[in-house]
């Protein structure tokens, strides 16, 4: 603890985003440089407590109080060590996440907690820029031969632990690029992809292989896989959106999230994409049908795209501003939060159910709802307070229900347990040995910290299973 009383001395200060009228011009990330100076006072706000809660509140069991005072003591070759001894990806959840540690930050009991996810970023942005990250391929190999099956935060966690314990790992994509939702469904000003692409290389040069456009169960068959490869890591996510079925959900302008943002991520890789297949919020008046991060997604983008106007609806209550009494420290504080997307305009309506959609030639015009009202978990109209708001455009970002059932898993014949997920046991195995699950495949729609720890765990649990033990951490 190198500054014993930073954590009175110093208040809580977060990247600054860049000007509203500057960023939503362009695609790049939205927030500016951190000085180093403010940074290192950042870090000495870690009051390095006797029970790190942060530790508990981090997936990944992330080392933060080292880290911080390593970063505080300007010793930041160390600090990147104890970063990467736990997060193959800071360069994604300093980005991504949304922070459970900070969440768990004992000084948050009643003071602002530490800005850990900026710290996370800075150690391994710093590391990449004076290039210390370098590909480091393992110098024996087993011989074994490992399949992955999709590329997502799980699948290329679980094919980086795998590779450095020494097998040859191939990793099967369906779409044309590598990195599943980091890819095509967190938009450019988020995350650029350069930041994926950059560690995608340094993991093709130590020694995993990529395939793309490698649909298992569609153009490559399960029976390929099974034959070819001593394991297999299911990881292809939590794909099957929620839908919508109210009157009008056929009328053409409403489409799921993930149908709208890979478009616009794909203009931005450079792609040409034409005009009859792209969705584009550009003039036109826009309701975003869920209130989550995939929500806030498409309200940045229809932003970019020049959108008439946007409303975000929401159909549960509008969160506290501070923890409720039912939501105490350590757990994730459920309170109400403004993202850049929000921040750079639109609205957001909370307690709004639709009930249908209308239009004119086919194409949607107008969405009609009505406000509701809780008492507990109980849902009720409230009378009267039926309405009606022009929609040309209309994204459905409720969700999703779990992996898709047909094609690979039904080719397959693994578990599906009661939540609609791959069943896997403790040792995250499918109920066809050799066949492993990891991310949101088995665990359901969460957060990227997740399903890299999934990752990690399950190429544990495979090394374990190919080698008789394993060392992996």
């Amino acid at each position: 603890m190198g500054n014993p009383t930073g954590f009175m001395e110093i208040a809580r200060v977060t990247f600054e985003r860049r000007p509203i009228e500057e960023r939503i011009l362009d695609w790049n990330e939205v927030y500016k440089d951190f000085p180093e100076d403010k940074l290192k006072a950042q870090a000495s706000r870690c009051m390095d407590c006797g029970v790190p809660f942060c530790h508990q509140g981090c997936p990944l069991g992330n080392i933060i109080p080292d880290w911080n005072d390593l970063v505080y003591r300007d010793q930041w070759k160390d600090a990147l060590q104890r970063l990467l001894a736990t997060n193959n990806f800071p360069e994604f959840t300093g980005r991504i996440c949304p922070a459970p540690c900070e969440g768990s930050c004992v000084l948050g009991i009643n003071a602002d907690p530490v800005t850990i996810k900026n710290i996370e970023i800075s150690i391994i942005d710093r590391a990449f820029k004076e290039g210390i990250v370098k590909a480091s391929p393992p110098a024996v190999r087993t011989g074994k031969k490992v399949a992955v099956v999709g590329s997502g935060p799980a699948g290329l966690a679980g094919a980086a632990q795998l590779n450095h314990a020494g097998h040859w790992v191939t990793v099967f994509e369906r779409a044309d690029r590598i990195g599943g939702l980091l890819r095509y469904g967190i938009p450019e000003f988020k995350m650029e992809k350069r930041v994926l692409d950059r560690r995608l290389n340094i993991m093709t040069e130590e020694g995993v292989t990529f395939r793309t456009n490698a649909n298992v169960g569609v153009n490559v068959s399960v029976e390929e896989l099974r034959g070819n490869f001593d394991a297999i890591l299911l990881s292809g996510g939590a794909t099957a959106p929620r839908d919508l079925p109210v009157p009008g959900r056929d009328l053409k302008g409403i489409h799921f999230a993930m149908e709208y943002l890979p478009l616009q991520n794909k203009r931005c890789e450079g792609d040409t994409i034409p005009d009859s297949q792209f969705i584009t919020a550009k003039d036109k008046h826009v309701v975003i049908i869920g209130g989550g991060d995939t929500g806030a997604d498409c309200l940045g983008t229809s932003h970019r795209q020049g959108a008439r106007s946007i409303v975000q609806f929401e159909l549960l209550p509008k969160p506290p501003l501070e923890r409720a009494a039912d939501n105490p420290w350590p757990n994730w504080p459920n309170i109400f939060r403004t993202s850049s997307a929000h921040e750079e305009g639109g609205g957001r309506e909370y307690c709004v159910l639709t009930k249908s959609f209308t239009g004119r030639d086919g194409q949607v015009e107008q969405l009609h709802a009505v406000r509701v009202e809780f008492e507990g978990r109980n849902m009720r109209e409230v009378p009267g307070s039926e309405f009606t708001i022009n929609a040309d455009l209309v994204l459905l970002a409720m969700g999703f229900l779990g992996p898709e059932r047909n094609g690979m898993l039904g080719q397959l014949g693994v578990n599906i347990n009661e939540r609609g997920n791959v069943a896997t046991d403790t040792e995250k195995m499918t109920s066809i040995p050799g066949i492993f699950a990891a991310g949101d495949m088995s665990r359901g729609q969460s957060l990227v910290v997740w399903a890299i720890r999934e990752g990690r765990v399950a190429a544990r649990c495979m090394d374990k299973y190919l080698m008789g033990s394993t060392e992996l951490p």
